[in-house]
């Protein structure tokens, strides 16, 4: 027993001594406790950027419209259809509701000409036209009128969150037609103009931009491994260029993320249907430079941290950070503020961006070339740290 407490106690303090490792194993739950608590815990408050369509310009319309300018998630811009259209697939709107013309009439024949309180969207939705209509029993039934949502079904959670808004105001005026057949209801469309995007369609660029970023970030740690071995210098004292294992690194790790994305790929079309609509040329370039900007990272990473416990700490938490904030799993629009300006300075971000655009022809966060340059920025900037802070022994 006596020995087995003294070797306890050695590991102890050989583990206190090392204060990065301490550091990092003590706040790697804090920072996941603070993430989820924030991504979860409700302090954010989603702004939708809707275009409104209205194709039937009577009082009614106008009503349902104030409808859901009082919801206060969304912010409603009021534009034609064509252009709607093409303001959500450059990234300028996320949805576009297009009201049907007849509407006014419809809830006039429907037998109400009064605001009624909409309760699961917590505003009022006026369903009465302009030319007013019987009220009580003396109502015809009227045809149910569809509403149609126009999302980005590549942004699934997005898409299921706006479905849901529309629909809960739809479903309040439904049910103030006291017992009376439905009058409205929801047709959600893609405003890539095609019906086969599935929720595979988003993830698939998520994950190959997640899988870019490990393999980057986590070359960090065998560069550590093998300074704290001395192999780094034994190979630095040989008449073997310093480029040379530089060079011969950077390229195992094209070489893997080359098949890193031909596996993903070939699962999301083969297994889950996704079409790939981009140039195959463009996507092999920006799998490139996010495996080489993430790389460089992993370098950046390995000059600041002197042990294997340590560089592991930091790419747990750089991983981390970067798969939550960066909008690969979970919408940008749904984060609190502050986490939103922080998206914005994630490199994940943009790759992930990237990929959407090309593969898949999603709704850009940032226009691709923006994207891009961002991307190389974060290159440059981390190959210059790495050259002059890395340490080969």
């Amino acid at each position: 027993m006596d020995a087995l407490l003294a070797l306890t106690v050695a590991n102890m303090k050989s583990f206190v001594r090392d204060r990065a490792a301490l550091f990092w194993t003590m706040a790697f739950p804090v920072i996941f406790v603070v993430l989820f608590g924030t991504l979860f815990g409700g302090g954010g408050t989603a702004d939708y950027r809707v275009g409104w369509v209205d194709l039937d310009h009577t009082p009614a319309s106008e009503q349902l419209e104030q409808a859901f300018s009082r919801l206060g998630v969304l912010t409603l811009t009021t534009t034609d259809q064509a252009g709607g259209l093409a303001s959500a697939r450059t990234g300028k709107l996320d949805a576009v509701i297009v009201v049907p013309a007849g509407y006014g009439a419809a809830a006039a024949a429907a037998g109400t000409g009064v605001a009624r309180g909409v309760g699961s969207g917590g505003a009022a939705a006026g369903l009465g036209g302009s030319g007013g209509g019987a009220a009580g029993g003396g109502a015809r039934p009227v045809a149910a009128l569809a509403l149609t949502l126009y999302t980005d079904l590549s942004h699934t959670t997005d898409a299921q969150t706006l479905e849901q808004i529309v629909s809960g105001v739809t479903t309040g005026v439904n049910q103030a037609l006291s017992g009376r057949p439905p009058l409205l209801s929801v047709q959600t469309r893609p405003i890539q103009g095609t019906a086969a995007v599935t929720g595979a369609t988003y993830y698939v660029p998520s994950i190959l931009a997640m899988a870019l970023m490990q393999l980057g970030v986590f070359a960090a740690i065998p560069l550590v491994q093998q300074r704290e071995k001395l192999i780094l210098k034994r190979i630095g004292a040989t008449p073997l260029p310093r480029w040379t294992l530089v060079g011969s690194n950077v390229l195992l790790r094209l070489v893997i993320a080359a098949g890193q994305t031909i596996i993903i790929l070939a699962i999301g079309i083969v297994g889950f249907k996704v079409q790939v609509t981009g140039s195959w040329v463009l996507i092999a370039g920006i799998v490139a430079l996010g495996a080489l900007m993430f790389t460089s990272l992993g370098y950046v990473i390995a000059s600041f941290t002197r042990t294997e416990e340590a560089a592991n700490g930091v790419t747990q938490v750089v991983q981390v950070l970067m798969m939550f904030l960066s909008g690969i799993f979970f919408p940008i629009d749904l984060m609190p503020d502050w986490m939103k300006s922080v998206a914005t300075l994630l490199p994940l971000t943009y790759l992930g961006d990237a990929l959407r655009q090309t593969m898949v022809g999603g709704s850009p966060f940032v226009p691709l070339t923006v994207g891009l340059a961002i991307l190389s920025g974060w290159l440059v900037v981390c190959l210059g740290i790495s050259a002059r802070y890395f340490r080969w022994q």
